[in-house]
């Protein structure tokens, strides 16, 4: 009280009543903020700055005044505007002139837009000295002395209200303190500004542990570690692309230091990214800005440096790669700029960590792994699959093939085929596919040998596997260290790709399509897929580590071997589900099965000899033999089995497997009752490999002095014809459906 009085002397004319009175209204006891400690500090801190003003009276007099009406939660402008009335009411009657008074007045009606950061403090647009030194007086208070800080706070707080309400504006009118500049003068801001915005800050920390926002700062968190992961990720993705060419076949010029240059760029970007985003300076803007300008103009690099495909050389995997490097560095340098400004604008001061804050650096890590697998490799792989492909095509629709009677004349002869032979044809609903080296697939018209599609890979020099499947509507070829690529049968477009995770699988069978896996560790399995590559069930079978299969229309008969202590056995499989039907034991493993009629045949072994003892038959939904066909013991050759429509065709020879042999027995099976529908034995080589056609006919080639010879042995009996020069009798005959296909010189040819 008496330091307040002595600060009072001489101001206005006469004694102190006036000093009292107004001492008396900072110190009611219905005051819970702004009271005369309050007080002390602005008049304090308004000796230092008085200086610069230019009616020192008027704002020693609006010091004086500016809260001398104070009702408990009223805002700064309530505050200003009855204060400012007081003072026009009692400074005239102790003989201050008009124009002071009109001057305090409007000076206290200042102090009511405090909190209020000025629009430029360094270059305010109207100059207003007195203003700017009763404001950064009445700021003063934040920079006191920390204890009274912390106490002048709470008052506020008090004084406000409900606590959580309270708080909750406190807490906004501090961040919008500390987002602008505390005060107007220069001397003010380089004798106080510093301890302010120090117990600004202590003040936010505290709010922010008080109030229930645990997600407050995520943003910021999100943009922090968004870049720092990012640039983490591009490293990484830089080099893999390092292990990788630019193009296929590699050029000897390739230059291997750009994806281990970007590597080392994008590794120790990681740390700076990470502290730009968290800096407001100016220096943080320009690091995170020139990242991301190095980002774009490797991106433009690399646009411009792409190779041009052509079915000699294709994209390699680097360039996918690099690019999705370069696409992830300018991330995390857009995100480091972002969270900079963002910081700069609205987020200078940020809390300590919260829940929020915290998910966020445990998201952000998690989202950039799963697009690195999710995304980045599928597009990588996308892209180099759609690059290196193309596709060569003729708008002639389909012909039907006109089936092959064997008469010595040829149908047609295509010569699109080169390097390919008739034994690698597989038929489709639209002709006959071929694959060919340098990774090529034909398909020709099964009516006239003419080239309807080539699908071509520029990244491939091996030939592919290929089957049909989809019941002939898709060709799925297997190109080395590709995998399996799912080729429309009638236009050559590629429908669907699998391949890494089918490098250990094995086609069992395409219609419909199952794949074994040899598992390195533990048990084989079976899968059942879609055409396109999606896993319907998996089956695995236990201890046992020899797994084949066969299906029916509806039904999986899958075989098991080497099962440890337990003996083989049989299993069925629901087609549709995998589900188990049914499980039988088998002392011996069946060989080689065939579906026929509906029936799956399987050959008995007859120990240590390759010739079965018999030929059984069995129901697959229900696991039960619907008949047994035994082998007579005279065989001694490899039985061949088949299925031709209803019939089961079985191709042996009827003595000893020996080079003096030149007989050949073949038997029809009625798969419908087990019993012998015909047999025919001819004096055929029966190490002659043999073809046998959709309708029962057994084809087989040889050559003795007059030419090439086509041996056929059907139902009416045994006959031979004379083929035309220029066809490769040392190749074999393939049939696709009742269509025979031979091998000439550098072709395909369909026999009449």
């Amino acid at each position: 009280m008496v330091e307040l009085r002595a600060r009072w002397d001489g101001l206005v004319p006469g004694p102190g009543e006036l000093a009292d009175a107004l001492i008396t209204q900072y110190v009611e006891r219905n005051r819970r903020a702004y009271r005369d400690q309050y007080l002390e500090v602005v008049l304090a801190a308004l000796e230092s700055l008085i200086q610069l003003s230019t009616d020192p009276a008027s704002v020693r007099l609006a010091a004086w005044f500016h809260r001398a009406v104070h009702e408990p939660g009223g805002t700064a402008a309530e505050d200003a505007e009855a204060s400012a009335r007081l003072a026009e009411d009692m400074l005239p009657r102790y003989g201050v002139s008009g124009i002071r008074v009109a001057e305090v007045a409007r000076l206290i009606r200042l102090t009511g837009e405090l909190t209020a950061p000025p629009t430029d403090s360094y270059a305010p647009p109207r100059r207003d000295a007195n203003g700017d030194v009763l404001l950064d007086a009445v700021n003063a208070i934040l920079s006191a002395d920390p204890v009274r800080y912390a106490v002048h706070a709470a008052e506020v707080r008090r004084d406000a209200g409900e606590r959580r309400s309270a708080m909750e504006q406190r807490y906004a009118d501090v961040r919008e303190l500390l987002e602008g500049h505390h005060y107007r003068t220069q001397l003010a801001r380089q004798r106080l500004g510093p301890v302010a915005r120090v117990n600004l800050e202590t003040e936010l920390a505290g709010l922010d542990s008080e109030l229930p926002a645990p997600w407050r700062g995520w943003q910021q968190a999100g943009l922090t570690a968004t870049a720092t992961f990012c640039a983490i990720g591009a490293s990484v993705v830089a080099i893999a692309a390092a292990g990788a060419s630019w193009q296929i076949p590699t050029a000897p010029s390739e230059a291997g230091w750009p994806p281990v240059a970007l590597a080392a760029v994008a590794f120790f970007s990681a740390p700076v990214l990470f502290r730009c985003a968290r800096s407001s300076s100016q220096r943080a803007c320009l690091i995170a800005g020139a990242v991301l300008a190095i980002a774009v103009t490797g991106l433009l690099v690399a646009w411009a440096r792409l190779p041009r495909t052509n079915p000699a050389v294709g994209v390699g995997l680097r360039v996918p790669l690099l690019i999705s490097a370069l696409v992830l560095l300018l991330v995390a340098g857009a995100a480091a700029l972002a969270a900079s400004l963002l910081r700069t604008r609205t987020a200078r001061f940020l809390p300590s960590r919260n829940l929020g804050q915290q998910l966020a650096w445990l998201a952000v890590p998690g989202v950039v792994a799963l697009a690195l697998l999710l995304t980045v490799q599928p597009l990588a792989r996308n892209y180099v699959l759609s690059s290196n492909e193309r596709v060569d095509r003729s708008q002639r629709p389909a012909g039907m093939a006109a089936p092959s009677v064997l008469n010595g004349t040829v149908a047609w002869v295509s010569k699109a085929t080169l390097g390919a032979g008739a034994e690698e044809a597989v038929g489709t609903q639209y002709g006959i596919a071929i694959p060919r080296p340098n990774g090529v697939v034909d398909m020709l018209d099964a009516a006239t040998g003419d080239l309807r599609w080539r699908y071509t890979r520029s990244d491939s020099d091996e030939r592919p596997t290929i089957v049909a499947t989809g019941d002939g509507e898709y060709v799925l070829a297997e190109f080395p260290d590709l995998g399996y690529l799912l080729l429309d049968a009638n236009t050559g477009e590629r429908k669907a790709a699998w391949s890494g995770r089918t490098r250990d699988h094995v086609i069992q069978q395409a219609q419909p399509l199952l794949t074994g896996e040899r598992a390195t560790r533990g048990p084989d399995k079976l899968h059942g897929l879609d055409p396109n590559g999606h896993e319907r069930w998996s089956f695995e079978p236990g201890d046992c580590s020899d797994l084949g299969a066969v299906a029916s229309m509806d039904t999986v008969v899958a075989f098991l071997g080497n099962c440890g202590d337990q003996p083989d056995a049989m299993a069925g499989l629901d087609l549709k589900s995998g589900k188990k039907l049914w499980t039988k034991s088998a002392t011996d493993p069946y060989r080689r099965p065939v579906v026929a009629g509906g029936l799956v045949v399987v050959a008995e072994p007859g120990g240590d000899s390759d010739v079965p003892v018999a030929l059984t038959a069995i129901e697959p939904r229900t696991g039960a033999v619907k008949w047994r066909w035994p082998v007579p013991q005279t065989w001694a050759c490899r039985t061949l089995l088949n299925a031709a429509g209803r019939y089961l065709i079985v191709v042996d020879c009827p003595g000893p497997s020996t080079i003096q042999n030149r007989r050949t027995v073949v038997t029809a099976i009625d798969t419908a009752t087990g019993h012998t529908a015909w047999q025919v034995t001819a004096r055929v080589d029966p190490r002659a490999k043999v073809t046998v056609t959709e309708d029962g006919r057994v084809v087989s080639l040889s050559q003795d002095t007059e030419g090439c010879w086509a041996n056929i042995i059907e139902r009416a009996g045994f006959r031979q014809v004379r083929l035309p020069l220029g066809i490769t009798c040392s190749r074999e005959a393939y049939a696709v459906g009742n269509q025979v296909l031979v091998t000439g010189d550098n072709a395909v040819i369909a026999l009449r």
